[in-house]
């Protein structure tokens, strides 16, 4: 039996197959289901239960789960495709999987006894934010943390929560924590009511008061230099991918995956309906919907080009462990951001040639549209942002920032 720190809840999933070889397509062997589920994960605010364990058996959650905790370790191209397989059928369920997925690896990078006692299972799942919206004081053994957390995707789903506080240092600025806390330590306010990604259940976490041992507690500023305390991982060159360029990768998954999913549907629907009040009967033999088609594809297809170089370029550095350069991150960064918006332009072309038949709720396009707005949105993914900062270092000036 599980114990009260690993959220006490067994999972279906437990049974997964014990490597990522075909992950890919047993995601994608879910896509029916998960497409199924889509409507009512946005009317719920969160994934169906039915979705959360189906991508669970699939093995999803293992990708980033230390070997010896049964997990797979799968390369950062095997975690887009699959990640972006989950988003071509619900871009929430394909969001919530891919902050699941990057903090199940972050939480790999805590001292080795917090990971004995978060990894009970390879198929756990743990949750995060990056918003400190918490404060932690010092105590004997560790830090008691309260606060609101916003943006924590999937909570209601989760057995484990890196929550993200700033804790007094008594001289200069506040330091950043990541504090491993079970959910069962935790409220969660039902305040996730949106327009876009509406089904990935993004609530506010609330801590009161919540003591967390010094075992549990990983600083932020040293991670985002390369270092942690994890002795296991610290051995594992796969660990030392930077999470932060990790990010952009696991984010790509989800925009890539969405405007996919919205270049599909747009094919399915030109063959089945006219164009109203012209002579066009079926959408596909008119001049202009071909230029539509076309400009759509070669934005996401530029967007998968973008992906492709920088997650070829981190994979590269795995094996020869390689520094990189302020210009390679914040060129990551730009990329990121930029393939985010190329997706959304395209969704966008191909959403605003749809018709008004697509604004139903069960129309799938109009939803793509909405979830790749508010990716586009995410203050890490921002394609002005990313650009600004990529041309802070190209002009010769520091990036202003140290989350590259």
């Amino acid at each position: 039996m599980l114990g009260p720190e690993s959220g006490g809840r067994h999972l279906a999933g437990s049974s997964a197959p014990r490597s990522d070889t075909d992950l890919v397509e047993r995601v994608r062997a879910l896509q029916p289901l998960i497409r199924s589920h889509a409507l009512r994960a946005e009317q719920q605010g969160r994934v169906t239960e039915e979705v959360v364990e189906a991508l669970a058996g699939a093995g999803i959650h293992r990708m980033n789960v230390p070997r010896r905790h049964g997990g797979y370790q799968s390369s950062l191209r095997t975690q887009v495709d699959a990640l972006s397989e989950v988003s071509a059928a619900c871009g929430s369920a394909g969001f919530m999987a891919l902050i699941q997925a990057g903090c199940a690896f972050i939480a790999a990078l805590f001292p080795d006894q917090a990971q004995d006692e978060i990894f009970t299972h390879p198929d756990v799942r743990v949750g995060g934010t990056l918003i400190p919206g918490s404060k932690a004081v010092a105590v004997d053994g560790g830090y008691v943390v309260s606060g609101n957390s916003p943006f924590a995707t999937g909570c209601q789903d989760a057995e484990w929560h890196l929550l993200t506080a700033s804790a007094d240092t008594g001289q200069g600025p506040p330091e950043m924590l990541w504090l491993a806390v079970p959910m069962t330590d935790l409220k969660v306010l039902d305040d996730w009511n949106v327009s876009g990604l509406a089904g990935s259940g993004s609530n506010t976490v609330v801590a009161q008061e919540v003591h967390v041992p010094a075992h549990r507690v990983l600083p932020v500023g040293p991670l985002l230099a390369g270092a942690f305390p994890s002795r296991r991982a610290g051995a594992d060159p796969f660990y030392h991918m930077p999470v932060l360029m990790l990010f952009c990768a696991w984010t790509a998954a989800n925009a890539l995956g969405l405007a996919r999913a919205a270049l599909a549907e747009f094919g399915d629907r030109i063959h089945q309906r006219g164009i109203t009040y012209t002579f066009y009967e079926r959408q596909h033999e008119a001049p202009v919907t071909h230029l539509q088609f076309a400009e759509a594809a070669m934005k996401v297809s530029a967007a998968e080009l973008l992906a492709a170089d920088f997650v070829g370029l981190i994979e590269s550095r795995v094996t020869g462990g390689e520094p990189y350069t302020a210009q390679e991150r914040s060129r990551i960064r730009a990329q990121c951001g930029y393939l985010a918006r190329l997706c959304k332009e395209a969704a966008d072309l191909v959403g605003s040639a749809s018709g008004a038949s697509s604004l139903h709720r069960e129309v799938p396009i109009q939803r793509i549209v909405r979830d790749l707005n508010a990716l586009n949105l995410h203050s890490f993914v921002n394609p002005a942002a990313n650009l600004e900062l990529y041309g802070r270092v190209l002009s010769g000036l520091d990036a202003g920032t140290p989350f590259l």
